[in-house]
């Protein structure tokens, strides 16, 4: 996946869609495509090393809570074992501090297209919006973030969506009901 960056952060359902290549039956059709770009994207990332945490573990413990720390059975699963294992022989700069405030943080962007964002993933923003470099955020199949992602650019924050005709499907037609 050469069009991805040396460095960026990894919403918790990259690596758990990557995990439903356990049961490759089970995958609906139009998620195949969008499991095998996730299986990439964790291949990159570990083989880079350029992930980008928060300093309080607060992304490391969302992984920890909906990912296997043995390392199996799925790709997601090793991608947590692999970040529990190098946390700390991350660059320094790559480990964040974000300070929490309310339900938000300090260095979640103010924006009024951003007012609805989901809290449980504000960490995310704060964490790339606080960076010197604010890396890219990768995103597999929350299609909410669809509908964030002209205001994230505004404040100056990508996502790199790796399914991006799912997404916008899905998206288009939770707009319409």
């Amino acid at each position: 996946m050469n069009t991805l960056p040396k460095t960026c952060l990894v919403d918790t359902n990259v690596p758990k869609t990557a995990n439903l290549a356990i049961d490759p039956a089970a995958i609906p059709d139009d998620l195949v495509l969008c499991v095998q770009a996730c299986i990439e994207a964790i291949q990159h990332v570990v083989a880079k090393g350029g992930l980008v945490l928060d300093a309080s573990n607060e992304i490391f413990d969302e992984y920890r809570q909906q990912l296997s720390m043995q390392g199996q059975p799925g790709v997601g699963d090793r991608f947590m074992k692999w970040v529990h294992d190098n946390q700390y022989s991350f660059p320094d700069g790559d480990r964040v501090e974000i300070t929490k405030n309310g339900e938000s943080y300090d260095q979640f962007p103010n924006h009024s297209g951003l007012k609805l964002f989901d809290n449980s993933d504000r960490k995310f923003i704060a964490v790339a919006n606080a960076h010197p470099d604010k890396p890219p955020v990768l995103q597999a199949a929350d299609s909410k973030w669809w509908g964030w992602k002209d205001a994230l650019c505004e404040v100056g924050i990508t996502v790199r969506f790796l399914c991006p005709d799912y997404v916008q499907k899905k998206y288009v037609k939770k707009m319409e009901s």
